[in-house]
């Protein structure tokens, strides 16, 4: 699918009435998911957070952004699973990158987990760059840590 054919999906605002099916969809595609928790805090902190639904409806994914001066750090952004390979992650990544830079933002910073390569190859193929290493960041199986890749993206 092109970015075209992506055009029929509702960008809206997520809200409080979002947050199940968000953190279900979040749950559905990542081993070490969000709490539901973080995605209320977010509405309620005042981020910059949306949801794509389709024409009837369903999630096909969404994204959070924290601005902070002239930097966007996107905090999550999820697709949802039979929507892989559709475009649809780019089509996101176009859409949030909008927004960072409506608000003044000249750059997206993210964190990805080496482990997560679908992510890594998805990020690199549209630009962002790696920057450094957060060591331990992340929680990861039998209570072990994975660090997190910091990756750049200028606007």
């Amino acid at each position: 699918m092109t970015g075209m054919q992506h055009a029929s999906l509702a960008l809206a605002p997520m809200e409080a009435g979002d947050v199940d099916e968000v953190y279900a969809l979040e749950c559905s595609v990542f081993p070490h998911p969000w709490t539901r928790g973080n995605f209320v805090d977010c509405i309620a902190s005042g981020y910059d957070a949306w949801v794509a639904r389709d024409a009837g409806g369903k999630l096909a994914g969404y994204f959070l952004l924290m601005h902070a001066l002239d930097e966007a750090h996107l905090l999550d952004v999820a697709v949802a699973g039979e929507r892989h390979g559709t475009g649809l992650g780019r089509w996101l990544l176009d859409t949030l990158g909008a927004r960072a830079r409506a608000c003044g933002a000249t750059s997206v910073l993210l964190e990805v987990r080496p482990s997560n390569e679908r992510a890594l190859h998805v990020y690199t193929r549209y630009g962002f760059r790696e920057i450094g290493r957060r060591k331990g960041y992340y929680p990861a199986h039998e209570g072990k840590r994975e660090d997190a890749i910091v990756m750049r993206l200028e606007l």
